[in-house]
């Protein structure tokens, strides 16, 4: 795991995987199924907002 990225808690879908959001100290963000946090998907924060809050609006709950 790389000792820059901040984890925030678990995010769990009713009936699916929890997944976790990171950030780094340099402005990259993180996504990862909780208890993955060595293997994640990095991107722009914005990215990863806009599917986050996706998933959280149940459009895109079948990626977890």
């Amino acid at each position: 795991m790389n000792a820059d990225i901040t984890w925030e808690e678990p995010f769990c879908g009713e009936g699916n995987n929890c997944f976790r959001l990171g950030t780094d100290t340099i402005g990259n963000a993180y996504i990862t199924l909780n208890g993955a946090e060595h293997t994640y998907l990095t991107d722009t924060r914005e990215a990863l907002r806009a599917l986050i809050l996706d998933i959280k609006a149940g459009k895109a709950d079948h990626l977890l």
